[in-house]
Order: structure tokens, then C-alpha cells, then sequence
């Protein structure tokens, strides 16, 4: 008889291999964790600019609503609607035939007013040479010398009167008193104008341009001690999203009084806008620029999470196992954050996936979408 081989029974085996995985601490069927996928950014000392946040309105520093100052028929508009004009550029034609009749007409007057007051003159000179040996008597004298002198009078009247001829002339041609661009053109060819009636067009100057905005009256101090050293820098951004590139200016003008309704202050800016930027009636987001602190510890502003314990960050170590520290958050400028706190420039933190972290995590540094890869896999 041939001896059989026994097995051990399937439970006996389980049960050894338990009791291996429990001394070695595993679990049946566990895996190790994987890094969690961050996308990381640095810590930077660097000067940040402490702002003064306002929304503006941009408004024309001359805005001039061109009106007839004779009336008559328009007979040419001498520009296109929206054409940048010339300071003294002719921009309508009135008919200026009547003012031609009239300026002629006073020019007349002129003339034989002139010739009256000559021969006053010397009738005038003649009675008083006359009245000295007793020919004539005083009166006569007084008379004539008072007959030159309304003619004289009269001369002055028909001088002023040829001006004013001459001036309503001039005025048949309406020119632009400013340098500007022109809106919509308001009275047409071949209309009658009234002087001092509707405007004809709006010149409105562009380059330089202004900015309006308002400030709480208690940052007035503020403003004041930081402009005693010169004109303060003001951005604005003509782009309500926050990506358009921000012009830069300069402020000229605080007002005077405190909004009653309002208790905001009025501050101008003054901006170069020779590519036309900025237009009448736009809002643009507006930063006065107080001063400029040096050596600024900052960071991305997305690095900044909000605990149970108040504000920190995830600072990813060489072994890319991270740490927490706390921050105090100072103010947020385009995207960065100037902070306080336990951080060294250079010092890599995490600015997304961190609701994926713990203290102790090991991170897997990920590029974001549309950003270059660097060597390290980082987001710079």
C-alpha cells in the first residue's frame, strides 16, 4: 500500500497568511497611497506697491459743444463724423452773404461819418481862430468844436460797428475751439441755425484724458501724506475682466470738500492716450499707487487657504512631503499676496489640489494647462 500525501486544509493557509501580513503591519488587499497632484508656485521677496483701490470713470479733460453764434443757412460740413480735428479747424459753413451786406453796409457809414467829422474838424478850427479877433461870437465857436465832437463820437460807433461786422463774418465759419474728436454731427447741411441755439457737434479732447474716481474720506490723510513727495502713479485698466495691460498715470486733482451723501473724496487723474484706450463715459478699474514697500514677502494669492485655525499655506519640501504654516495676509495685488509669516523667498507652495493635502503629504508637482513645462515639472 502506497502512502498518501496530505495537504493542508485552505483555512489553515489563509490563516498563516494572515498572521504573516499582521506582522508586518499590512492590510489584506491594501495598496500604498500615491502623491497627491498639486500645481505649486514661489515664495518671493520683492517690492509690492501698497494700493489704493477705486472704480473710475474716464471723462475728456475739454469737452465742447459747438454751437452758431450767427444764424443762417449751413451751406458745408467740412468734416466726417468722428474725425479727429485741429484746434481752430473749420467745421461748418453758415452763408455768410448776409453778414458780407451788413459788414459792407457799416464800412459805408464808416466812410461818410469820417468825411462829416473831417469837415467838423475844421469848421471846428475855423470859428475858434475866428471867435479870437471877435468876428464870430463865443457861441458860434462852442458849437461848431461841439459839432466836430458828435461826429467824432459817431466815427467811434461806426468803427465798432464795421468789428462787429467783421467779427459776425468770421463766425459764418464755425471753427473747432479745440483740439479733439468729433461725435455725431447734430444739424446737417442746408439748415437754418439760430445764434447760441443747438449744439452742431461735440468735440470731446482725448490725448491726454482723465480719469474720475472717489476714495473713503478716512484714506484722505493717507493720500495726502504720500503725495507731499510728488505727484502720485495711478493704473487704470481699461479691461473689466482684469487681464487688459494697465495705463499709467498721474493724479492731478483732490477736491476740496467731502461728498455730503457720499462721504467720499473726488480724485483726477491724468493719463497719455495717443492709442485711444481709454474713452468718455468708460469705467476702468483705478489703483493710486501710495508708495512702493521693498523687500515684500509674498505669494500667490491661490496659495493662501482659509482653516479652522486662520490663513496658511502648504510649503512643499525636497523630500515633496509638505508642511503647513501659517500666514497673516497684509493685501492681494494682480494675483500675489503679501504675507507674513514663517516663509524664506525661494520656498515652493501649493496653489491648487491643496484640499487633497495634510501636514506629512507626499505631493506630485503638476504643470498646469497652457503652461510651460520647466525642467522640475513645476509651474513657475
Amino acid at each position: 500500500m502506497t502512502a498518501t500525501k496530505r495537504h493542508p486544509a485552505p483555512a489553515l493557509m489563509l490563516f498563516a497568511v494572515a498572521l504573516a501580513l499582521a506582522g508586518t503591519g499590512a492590510k489584506p488587499g491594501a495598496k500604498p497611497s500615491s502623491p497627491a497632484p498639486v500645481v505649486t508656485g514661489a515664495v518671493k521677496v520683492q517690492s509690492a506697491p501698497l494700493l489704493l483701490n477705486a472704480v473710475g470713470a474716464v471723462e475728456p479733460i475739454e469737452s465742447v459743444a459747438v454751437r452758431p453764434q450767427v444764424g443762417g443757412v449751413i451751406t458745408r460740413v467740412a468734416f466726417a463724423e468722428g474725425d479727429d480735428v485741429k484746434a481752430g479747424q473749420t467745421l461748418f459753413q453758415i452763408d455768410p452773404r448776409p453778414m458780407q451786406a451788413a459788414l459792407a453796409a457799416a464800412q459805408a457809414q464808416l466812410a461818410r461819418d469820417e468825411a462829416q467829422a473831417a469837415n467838423a474838424d475844421a469848421q471846428s478850427d475855423r470859428y475858434a481862430k475866428l471867435a479870437a479877433k471877435d468876428y464870430v461870437t463865443r457861441e458860434q465857436a462852442d458849437a461848431a468844436r461841439t459839432q466836430a465832437d458828435v461826429f467824432r463820437a459817431a466815427v467811434q460807433a461806426d468803427r465798432a460797428a464795421v468789428e462787429q461786422a467783421e467779427l459776425n463774418l468770421a463766425y459764418a465759419t464755425v471753427s473747432s475751439p479745440v483740439a479733439g474728436r468729433t461725435g455725431s454731427i447734430l444739424v446737417t447741411k442746408g439748415n437754418v441755425v439760430a445764434p447760441n441755439g443747438s449744439p452742431l457737434v461735440v468735440v470731446n479732447q482725448l490725448d491726454p484724458i482723465r480719469v474720475s474716481f472717489a476714495v473713503p474720506a478716512d484714506r484722505l490723510p493717507q493720500v495726502q501724506r504720500h503725495a507731499g513727495g510728488g505727484p502720485l502713479a495711478v493704473h487704470a485698466r481699461p479691461s473689466r475682466d482684469g487681464q487688459g495691460e494697465a495705463l499709467v498715470g498721474r493724479l492731478v486733482f483732490v477736491d476740496n470738500a467731502v461728498g455730503a451723501g457720499t462721504g467720499t473724496v473726488t480724485l483726477k487723474a491724468e493719463f497719455p492716450n495717443g492709442e485711444g484706450a481709454l474713452w468718455p463715459g468708460q469705467f476702468v478699474d483705478v489703483d493710486l499707487v501710495l508708495a512702493v514697500e521693498q523687500g515684500a514677502l509674498t505669494v500667490p494669492a491661490a496659495a493662501v487657504v482659509t482653516g479652522r485655525d486662520g490663513l496658511f499655506v502648504f510649503v512643499v519640501g525636497d523630500d515633496r512631503k509638505v508642511e503647513k504654516r501659517a500666514v497673516v495676509v497684509d493685501r492681494t495685488i494682480d494675483g500675489l499676496a503679501v504675507v507674513a509669516g514663517d516663509l524664506r523667498d525661494g520656498e515652493t507652495v501649493v496653489i491648487d489640489g491643496q484640499m487633497r493635502l495634510a501636514p506629512g503629504a507626499t505631493v506630485e508637482v503638476k504643470t498646469p494647462k497652457g503652461a510651460p513645462k520647466t525642467a522640475s515639472g513645476g509651474a513657475r
